[in-house]
């Protein structure tokens, strides 16, 4: 924790070390207790089953800790349950996430709950047609490349 106290050890965004060590403490705890919808969710997106995707849980982005993240399309993913509805603050936090490069996609609990074949189908639409989407290299490097012998 030796760096410039608004570099956040190379995460930036503009905050500081600690206020990303207390992001990173909430996120731990709200993946060790997950809502059912989060849970239920999460058991088609571990281990990159939804069309080979990655997916992390309670990841830390800026100030903001979100459901779920895959890096490579760059997409949020949301559940929002009954005591979520402040529309004015989701489309502020949304905006914010944009600006720094990720879309945002939300499900209600109950989508998630009565329909997952429907949330995991559209979820999985948004994903192959990502702008952002990373594809491997064609040409990677050969292992071991560039080491010293």
């Amino acid at each position: 924790m030796n760096s410039p106290p608004l570099q956040g050890r190379g995460r930036g965004w503009g905050v500081s070390a600690n206020a990303i060590a207390r992001l990173q403490g909430f996120a731990s705890d709200m993946r060790r207790n997950p809502t059912e919808p989060e849970r239920r969710l999460w058991t088609h997106l571990a281990r990159s089953q939804l069309g080979g995707f990655k997916f992390r849980r309670q990841a830390a982005i800026a100030c903001y800790i979100v459901d779920f993240l895959c890096p490579s399309a760059r997409l949020i993913v949301e559940i929002d349950g009954h005591t979520h509805d402040d529309i004015e603050a989701d489309a502020h936090r949304d905006g914010a996430l944009l600006a720094l490069g990720y879309r945002t996609i939300r499900f209600t609990n109950e989508d998630v709950m009565r329909n997952i074949e429907g949330v995991l189908t559209r979820l999985l639409a948004e994903l192959q047609s990502s702008p952002l989407r990373r594809t491997p290299h064609p040409n990677p490097s050969p292992e071991g490349e560039g080491l010293e012998r």
